[in-house]
């Protein structure tokens, strides 16, 4: 399977996910790739939208390799293996980094009247997913906003993830679970240009301008 772009992976998520339409919820993207498909939904299922920023810790000698994520709030989420395998205090050193790059994002991206999902359901949105661990770290910051129901919703999703997600969150809604994962996100879109943190402000200001 593959996406002409991220606005039609969007759709099709908002498709899928068409029983919670009308339901009160919180569509929750994660920045910045997520946040074309989170609007694509938000707008579909009639939510607000609003966004989580996790963020990936890179292997120190292969730093596209995600061996932790850290969440906005709470501890981070690791491979086992690779966390034994790394020194401590660099560790620590990079969990600070990414913390402080989410503050940076939330202080950049955030609105000022974020929704509340308490009592609610949460939708999390991404474009796509490898190991899982920022999903998965995602996942941790949404129950502690205390929602009742928590969706992990994506285009695309390797079986073994997916298994482990499954165990995570209350649901996981995917287009195409494989055994044939393709190593990146971007392999299965036609077009994947980055998304800009003007596009991000953007998007979240014309959702909020719809829900006001």
């Amino acid at each position: 399977m593959r996406f002409t772009n991220r606005r039609e992976a969007g759709r099709q998520l908002a498709e899928a996910l068409e029983s919670f339409r009308g339901q009160a919820g919180v569509v929750y993207a994660l920045p910045r790739g997520g946040v074309p498909l989170g609007e694509e939904v938000a707008r579909r299922l009639e939510m607000p939208l609003d966004i989580l920023i996790p963020r990936k810790i890179g292997h120190p000698m292969q730093p596209e390799y995600a061996i932790c994520a850290v969440p906005e709030h709470g501890q981070r989420v690791c491979n086992p293996r690779e966390e034994a395998a790394v020194d401590p205090q660099w560790l620590a050193e990079a969990e600070a980094r990414e913390r402080a790059e989410s503050r940076r994002r939330r202080a950049l991206y955030g609105r000022a009247d974020a929704p509340s999902v308490a009592g609610k359901i949460a939708i999390i949105v991404d474009d796509g997913i490898a190991t899982g661990l920022t999903m998965r770290a995602a996942i941790r910051d949404a129950d502690a906003r205390e929602p009742v129901h928590v969706v992990v919703a994506i285009p695309v999703v390797p079986s073994s993830t997916a298994a482990t997600l499954e165990t995570e969150a209350d649901e996981l809604v995917a287009l195409e679970i494989t055994d044939h994962y393709l190593g990146a996100v971007g392999a299965y879109y036609y077009s994947f240009p980055q998304v800009s943190d003007e596009e991000v402000i953007r998007m979240l200001e014309q959702a909020a301008d719809r829900e006001g």
